[in-house]
């Protein structure tokens, strides 16, 4: 009697099962059926989003995405047909600590002005001789830029060449840089010296929109948009591209 109802019950096990199984059987091909109706619909093209990462590396591979638009690790810039315009060069930031300290003796100043500069340059400190020029380049360094500025609050590329220039140079520079240009008499490379100014068409238009004040050994001070008052070197490929003219103002 008790093995009778062991067979019954595993006989009801077993049908359920078998239910079971044709039931999922026919779940699947229903699924099956309805996916292979499903067509793949065009993949839509959407603006490329590129990441990148951090690092070190100074190569100068450029990702491209969207229009007009590039990157490289650690700038960014947009692109013109007529001339990309990217961001000026950092190298070393004028940083406060590069200010000169007040409790010098007129000897002291000198001494660590020409110090100072003569690392800026890369040149040796006995090559150093115009400790006035430096005095009133250290006066502005590190201002921030400010298009229109004129104070130490902040100056623009201009400004910062009309007062040094009147100050070192006894010059009378008119506002602008493009002014500046054209009042200027053009000179040869090999004939650049310190006190001439140097022009520069920096944002991909046809006039002149930046100046500087050449120093020696390829440097030149200027009101950097980047950096502010600070000293850069021409044979930057920035600057290099961007090199328009060289001028010199007659003392007045």
């Amino acid at each position: 009697m008790q093995k009778g109802k062991f067979t019954i019950l595993g006989f009801l096990v077993l049908m359920t099962t078998l239910t079971s199984c044709t039931s999922m059987s026919k779940f699947t091909q229903s699924v099956k059926a309805k996916t292979t109706k499903l067509v793949a619909k065009p993949k839509r093209v959407l603006p490329a989003v590129v990441a990148v990462p951090e690092t070190n590396n100074e190569s100068n591979e450029t990702i491209e995405f969207l229009d007009n638009i590039s990157v490289k690790p650690g700038r960014i810039y947009l692109k013109k047909a007529s001339d990309a315009l990217e961001a000026e060069p950092i190298l070393a930031k004028p940083e406060l600590t590069d200010r000169m300290p007040d409790n010098l003796t007129d000897v002291e100043r000198a001494n660590w002005l020409q110090l100072k500069y003569s690392i800026q340059m890369d040149i040796a400190v006995e090559e150093i001789n115009n400790i006035p020029l430096l005095q009133k380049i250290d006066e502005w360094w590190g201002t921030p830029y400010l298009y229109g500025g004129s104070s130490k609050r902040g100056v623009d590329c201009s400004y910062f060449t009309l007062d040094v220039m009147n100050a070192i140079y006894n010059t009378n520079l008119k506002r602008t840089a493009a002014e500046q240009y054209t009042q200027s008499e053009k000179i040869d490379w090999s004939d650049l010296k310190e006190g001439d100014l140097i022009f520069f068409k920096t944002d991909g238009s046809r006039s002149i929109s930046h100046v500087g004040i050449y120093m020696t050994n390829n440097k030149f001070v200027h009101a950097s948009t980047s950096q502010g008052v600070t000293i850069s070197d021409l044979s930057q490929p920035y600057w290099q591209k961007r090199l328009y003219s060289l001028g010199r103002v007659p003392k007045q």
